[in-house]
């Protein structure tokens, strides 16, 4: 994992869409199917939207069915944190991302094996880097 990253919410809006300023910053969701990842098949890394931090390979990404690009492992449980969320009168696992703590969707314990976790995240706060390799190089 990088050096933390710490911006004040207005240098967050700065750098970010207000959709992402809202799903990474305020926590909130986009609609299911309308994420650019959520049916991309190609091969790379996810990195946080944020900070660019690599979170997750396309090697672990799955169609869950759900709407929201799936997973079933972080590249790294560094990379990510957990916490309860009961937001919603719900209990959920929110998953953020530890570099910069931006939200990036929830994870349930309903995926495939081998770790049966689906990792549910919204693709506003990811971005996709084709050239696969989690620190960047080709």
């Amino acid at each position: 994992m990088g050096e933390k990253v710490k911006k004040t919410d207005a240098e967050w809006r700065e750098i970010l869409s207000p959709q992402a300023y809202y799903v990474l910053r305020e926590k909130g969701t986009e609609r299911a199917f309308v994420g650019k990842y959520h049916n991309l098949h190609d091969d790379g890394i996810y990195r946080c939207a944020a900070c660019g931090e690599p979170l997750f390979s396309s090697e672990t990404k799955y169609d869950s069915g759900s709407g929201w690009p799936s997973f079933y492992a972080p590249l790294s449980e560094d990379n990510v944190e957990t916490e309860s969320d009961r937001r919603l009168l719900m209990a959920r696992t929110e998953v953020m991302c530890s570099r910069c703590g931006s939200h990036l969707g929830h994870v349930f314990e309903d995926g495939p094996q081998p770790t049966g976790l689906r990792y549910c995240l919204n693709s506003v706060s990811l971005d996709f880097d084709p050239a696969g390799t989690p620190d960047g190089e080709e």
